[in-house]
C-alpha cells in the first residue's frame, strides 16, 4: 500500500516503446492469416465491432485495417495462431495513428505488448516471445485506446515455427450458462461459460447487439430504472458467430436503490485502511477507527509457507488484551452499521495465487478468517504481481463460500489500471458482479495517462479525474470506483493531496464542477467515493481527511 515508486520507475514498468524501424527480414513463413487484410476482416475479430478494412491510407498491397476506439473500448482486433511449445517468435506490424499497440497474449510465458505515440505515416511496431512448454496457440492483437481516432494496421507479421492448426475452422459453439448478476438501476450484470475456440462474445439486449467482449462477463448501462430487459449471447471467432444462447431475463432496480455486490454498503462510502502494526503512526484500537469511515480494511493478512494460503496474526503492539477483545471490535463497529474487511498484500505482503491448488487455499483460508473474526469480505492490495486468471477462481470461490453479502475491494496502484490488457483490470473486470469498489492508489506513482492519452502529474486534481475517467469508461460501475489518496504527508512518499483536492475530484466526476484542465465527457454521479492511506496516519493529522473528505462523500447525488 505505501511502495514508493519514482516517476522514472514507473515510466519504466508501464510502456517500452517499439522499435519504429527496421525491416522484416525473417525467411520463415508468416503464421498471421490473412496479414495484409486483402480478404477483409477474415481470420480477424475486433471488439465491438469497431473495425473495417480500408483500401487508403494502406502499407503494401490494396488493403489495410481501420479500427475506432470509442470511450468504452479501444477497439482491439484479435487473431489465433498456431504455434510450437518451447519456441521463439518474432511479431511486427506496420501501424499508423495515435497511440496504437501490437502484442501477443496466451505465451505461457510472459505476454508481450509495445506501442507507438503516433508519427507521420506508417510505422513499424516490433517485439519478440518465447513460448511455454505446453502453449499451442496464441493470441495476436493490436488496438488504440480510448476515445482516440481512427487507427490503421497492415502487413502483420508473426515469424517462428509453425503449429498445426484447424485445417475447417469452425464458428465456436453456443455459450452456456448465461446468468444474472448485480443489478442496479441502471445495469444489468451477466456472466457465461467460456467456449472453446472463441475470441470473443456478443451480447444482446432485447433482440439487439448491445456489445462486444472478449472475456465471460459484461455489464450492460444504460438501462432504464424497474424495466425488465431479456439477454442473450454468442460467441465469435475467426470462422463466424455461433448461434444465441437461451435467454435470461433481468429487472433493473428502483431509482435510488444501491443494488449491486456487498450489500449493506452506503451508495457513497469512505475506506479506510487500519494498521494492524506500529509504524510512527497513531496507534488504534479498531473500536478508535473514525466513525467518518464505512468500510474499514484491517491491513493487513499474513501468508504462510502454503503457496495462496493467508492467516491473521494480531499485533501485540496495539495494545489488545486477547484476540477476542478484538473481535468484539468489530462486531462493535458493524453494529454501527460499519463493513470490516481484512486486506491481503500491502507493500511488504506476497501472497501468490498461482494455480488451481493456490486458488483454493487462498478461498478456504479467506473464509476461515471470515468466519472466525467475523470480517465482512477481503480486499486485494497485492503489490507484487498478479495472475487474473487464478485470483479470479479463487474470489469467485470465495464469494460461494461467503454468498451475495461479502464485501470485495481492490486497492492497485496507478501502473496497474492503465489499460484493460493489464492483469489487475481484467481481473476487476473478471470479478466485476462481486466487486464492490476499487480504490486506486492516486500516489507513489509519478506520471500517468489520463483517459484521453495526456500526461498528468500525481498531486493534481487533473491526476485524480483523468486516471478514474479509464475505469469509468473502461468497463466498471461509478459505484465500483473510488479515489485513494494519503491521509497525510508521511502516509506515502509521494503524491498526498490536500483533502479538498479530494472533494474537488469528486465533484468533477459527480458533477461536472470544479475540474481542472480535464473535464471529463459525461458525469458520473454514481461514483462511490474515496479511500485513504491510512486511518491511523489521519488521526495523527487530527482527523482532518475523514473530516473533511467524509461528510462530502456522504453528500454526493
Amino acid at each position: 500500500m505505501v511502495a514508493a515508486l519514482g516517476a522514472g520507475a514507473v515510466a519504466a514498468g508501464a510502456m517500452t516503446f517499439g522499435g519504429l524501424s527496421g525491416s522484416a527480414g525473417a525467411a520463415e513463413p508468416n503464421l498471421v492469416r490473412n496479414a495484409g487484410f486483402e480478404s477483409g476482416l477474415s481470420g480477424w475479430t475486433c471488439s465491438a465491432g469497431s473495425g473495417t478494412t480500408v483500401s487508403s491510407p494502406v502499407h503494401g498491397g490494396t488493403a489495410a485495417l481501420k479500427a475506432a476506439p470509442s470511450g468504452s473500448d479501444n477497439a482491439k482486433c484479435t487473431q489465433t495462431v498456431a504455434v510450437q511449445p518451447d519456441s521463439e517468435y518474432e511479431l511486427s506490424a506496420w501501424v499508423q495513428g495515435s497511440y496504437v499497440y501490437l502484442g501477443a497474449s496466451g505465451t505461457g510465458t510472459t505476454d508481450v505488448s509495445t506501442w507507438t505515440p503516433g508519427g507521420s505515416g506508417w510505422q513499424q511496431l516490433r517485439t519478440s516471445f518465447t513460448t511455454g512448454p505446453d502453449t499451442t496457440s496464441v493470441t495476436v492483437h493490436t488496438h488504440g485506446w480510448y476515445g482516440q481516432s481512427a487507427y490503421h494496421v497492415d502487413d502483420v507479421s508473426l515469424t517462428g515455427p509453425g503449429g498445426e492448426p484447424d485445417p475447417d475452422p469452425e464458428p465456436p459453439a453456443v455459450p452456456g450458462g448465461l446468468a444474472v448478476g448485480a443489478t442496479t438501476s441502471s445495469s444489468v450484470t451477466l456472466s457465461w461459460n467460456a467456449v472453446d475456440g472463441a475470441t470473443g462474445y456478443t451480447v444482446y439486449r432485447d433482440g439487439a447487439k448491445a456489445l462486444s467482449v472478449q472475456g465471460t462477463s459484461a455489464t450492460v448501462t444504460g438501462l432504464a430504472a424497474a424495466t425488465s430487459y431479456e439477454f442473450r449471447v454468442s460467441a465469435v471467432n475467426g470462422a463466424g458467430e455461433s448461434a444465441k444462447s437461451a435467454p435470461v431475463t433481468a429487472t433493473t432496480a428502483r431509482a435510488g436503490d444501491g443494488g449491486g455486490p456487498g450489500s449493506g454498503v452506503p451508495e457513497h462510502a469512505l475506506t479506510g485502511y487500519w494498521q494492524n502494526f506500529d509504524n510512527g503512526a497513531r496507534v488504534q484500537k479498531l473500536r478508535e477507527v473514525q466513525d467518518q469511515y464505512d468500510i474499514i480494511a484491517v491491513s493487513f493478512a499474513d501468508s504462510t509457507a502454503s503457496t495462496g494460503e493467508i492467516t491473521f496474526n494480531l499485533d501485540p503492539a496495539l495494545g489488545y488484551s486477547s484476540v477476542q477483545e478484538f473481535k468484539d471490535d468489530i462486531a462493535a463497529k458493524q453494529a454501527d452499521g460499519k463493513k470490516v474487511i481484512v486486506s491481503v498484500g500491502g507493500e511488504k505482503g506476497n501472497v501468490i495465487v498461482n494455480d488451481s491448488a493456490s486458488a483454493a487455499r487462498f478461498a478456504d483460508s479467506a473464509h476461515r478468517l471470515m468466519e472466525e473474526y467475523g470480517f465482512d469480505g477481503v480486499d486485494i492490495d497485492l503489490e507484487h504481481g498478479i495472475n487474473s486468471t487464478w485470483l479470479t477462481q479463487a474470489l469467485r470461490s470465495l464469494s460461494a463460500k461467503a454468498g451475495p453479502s461479502m464485501v470485495l475491494t481492490m486497492a492497485p496502484q496507478t501502473i496497474d489500471m492503465q489499460s484493460t490488457s493489464t492483469e489487475y483490470f481484467k481481473l476487476a473486470l473478471n470479478v466485476k458482479d462481486i466487486l464492490t469498489v476499487v480504490n486506486m492508489q492516486y500516489y507513489n506513482s509519478g506520471s500517468m495517462l489520463g483517459c484521453d492519452n495526456k500526461v498528468y502529474s500525481q498531486g493534481s486534481v487533473d491526476f485524480l479525474t483523468a486516471l478514474a475517467c479509464i475505469q469509468l469508461e473502461g468497463g466498471l460501475d461509478p459505484s465500483q470506483v473510488g479515489l485513494g489518496t494519503p491521509a497525510s504527508t508521511r502516509g506515502a512518499g509521494s503524491g498526498y493531496v490536500d483533502p479538498s483536492v479530494v472533494n474537488d475530484a469528486l465533484d468533477c466526476l459527480a458533477r461536472g464542477t470544479n475540474c481542472g484542465s480535464f473535464k471529463p465527457a459525461r458525469t458520473y454521479p454514481g461514483i462511490r467515493g474515496a479511500m485513504t492511506w491510512s486511518t491511523n496516519w489521519d488521526a495523527l493529522n487530527d482527523n482532518r481527511w475523514s473530516d473533511t473528505v467524509g461528510p462530502h462523500v456522504h453528500a454526493l447525488p
